[in-house]
């Protein structure tokens, strides 16, 4: 069966969008052969889940058809878990994590007067108010408050000052140290930046929010100046934007609907402009 040939302009786009993607496979070991067999067992997973017929279990002759991939491997492959290590789930720390956060930047009590998250003492007391202690019982009974600034305090996500107030170090749960943590929001992150790309590109309805400014004539000066003005501007957007999130979280909680989850992101990024006829990075 002679390959079709995809377009030249997707071709190039899908290159350029794998770049960077191999070039951490390559810094953490992961060689073309062991890339291949990720890509083998999503190609298979993609084709049963979005290319099905309808109220049929795709064949390995459909999925030979639709994926290239031979039907000894087809066999092969469905021995293999589709998410062997769990990707699909939120780790616990993770998701522990990022509800705290989310409090503490969105409500009240954890609010300084401009609306900034302010230091918490440790330990709760009848003078204290809010406390970090109260912040992590809040969300859950099970672990005790601790153990979570422990982990915070190697991860970077918080410090303690001299009064013994746990003070936040980030605007949003993204640790500083903490590989398996931060793999998880680049996966997350990544994924759904590139599901409501393919949403638009493949013409499907309604479209969804995708937009970026992008020039490439300026100064490294002036990539500084930017790069500050967007960090501030994205403070004040995603603080927004959770605000009302755990707003309307708490609203729904008392309805049967179906849930959805949702991601709004910023991100910035700059490089030397190529020279004219090189590819860029």
């Amino acid at each position: 069966m002679t390959p079709l040939t995809p377009p030249s302009t997707l071709a190039a786009a899908l290159t350029r969008i794998l770049k960077p993607i191999v070039r951490l496979a390559l810094a953490h070991g992961i060689t073309y052969p062991a890339f291949a067999e990720l890509l083998k067992m999503l190609f298979v997973d993609v084709a049963r889940h979005h290319f099905s017929l309808p109220e049929t279990i795709p064949s390995d002759s459909r999925l030979h058809l639709l994926t290239g991939i031979h039907r000894k491997e087809l066999k092969r492959l469905r021995g293999i878990p589709s998410d062997p290590a769990g990707t699909g789930q939120t780790p616990e720390s993770v998701s522990l994590g990022a509800q705290l956060v989310g409090l503490w930047i969105a409500k009240a009590p954890y609010l300084d007067p401009q609306g900034r998250p302010r230091p918490l003492p440790r330990l709760a007391s009848a003078s204290a108010g809010a406390s970090f202690e109260s912040l992590v019982a809040s969300v859950s009974k099970d672990i005790r408050s601790r153990v979570v600034l422990d982990e915070w305090l190697r991860l970077g996500i918080a410090t303690l000052n001299e009064r013994d107030e746990v003070v936040l170090s980030t605007g949003s749960f993204v640790p500083r140290a903490g590989f398996d943590e931060i793999v998880f929001y680049f996966g997350h992150n990544l994924h759904d930046h590139a599901a409501a790309s393919v949403h638009n590109l493949l013409g499907e309805t309604p479209p969804l929010l995708e937009r970026s400014v992008h020039y490439d004539a300026l100064s490294p000066e002036s990539i500084s100046e930017l790069e500050a003005l967007t960090k501030r501007l994205s403070v004040e957007s995603l603080q927004q934007v959770n605000s009302k999130a755990i707003a309307l979280e708490e609203r729904d909680a008392v309805n049967g609907q179906n849930r959805q989850r949702f991601t709004y992101g910023i991100y910035f990024y700059s490089e030397p402009t190529p020279l004219e006829g090189k590819e860029p990075s």
